[in-house]
């Protein structure tokens, strides 16, 4: 089953509202969608909270940019997180200093074939381990670090994916996810942008998005 994850949350209903994902996304690098250490905190209590009543997921993942490692280990230490996204230009050896299970995205260029993008994740996994990442495949645009809502060739993620464990990210939303799930066949799908309108969350997309990445599942097993 295709994992979801969606990203940029920044208030608890939304967070709720997505209780039926795999994942949810903190941002604590600058960004609109940056959250305090003190507003993720009261964010995933809530989370937690619900998952010991309900059993249920998400986890909660928080996405750092070039922070030290020190500060990202004492932030998912104080606010609880399950899971560290590194969206920034870390060389592969930080990830060891990081003290949770780490999803590492890998901007893709436009004309980049999909030769390149595997021999980086296995360099990667090489030094780190088979266990040592899960890698997130998002749009390379200059000078940003993700959520441009770009998209990128999902026959590329289809070819990394055959080898590697990957997420996909960078322009979904509810009316394409279905066929980036049916190209690219990846291990998960990351949303942000593509669940908000005017810049805000939106309830019913992340619902739909959710709804569609499972009907998708069910149509190529």
């Amino acid at each position: 089953m295709t994992k979801v994850k969606i990203c940029g949350i920044t208030e608890r209903r939304h967070a709720l509202a997505a209780a039926e994902a795999d994942f949810i996304g903190l941002v604590f690098a600058p960004s609109r969608r940056q959250v305090s250490v003190a507003r993720a905190r009261e964010i995933i209590l809530a989370v937690k909270g619900r998952k010991r009543r309900k059993k249920r997921k998400p986890l909660v993942v928080g996405v750092f940019v070039n922070a030290p490692a020190s500060e990202v280990n004492r932030i998912s230490e104080y606010c609880g997180l399950d899971w560290v996204q590194l969206n920034g230009d870390e060389p592969w050896d930080y990830l060891r200093e990081i003290e949770r299970p780490v999803i590492k995205a890998i901007r893709v260029r436009s004309q980049q074939g999909s030769e390149d993008v595997i021999a980086e994740l296995a360099l990667g996994y090489q030094i780190l381990g088979l266990d040592g990442f899960t890698c997130l495949l998002d749009c390379h645009v200059e000078g940003s670090y993700g959520g441009t809502g770009q998209t990128f060739d999902w026959r590329l993620a289809r070819q990394v994916s055959a080898r590697f464990p990957v997420i996909i990210a960078g322009g979904l939303s509810p009316e394409n996810v279905g066929e980036a799930i049916r190209l690219a066949r990846p291990w998960g799908v990351d949303v942000s942008s593509g669940v908000e309108s005017e810049g805000v969350k939106d309830i019913s997309k992340i619902k739909s998005f959710i709804e569609t990445v499972r009907e998708a599942d069910e149509d190529i097993k």
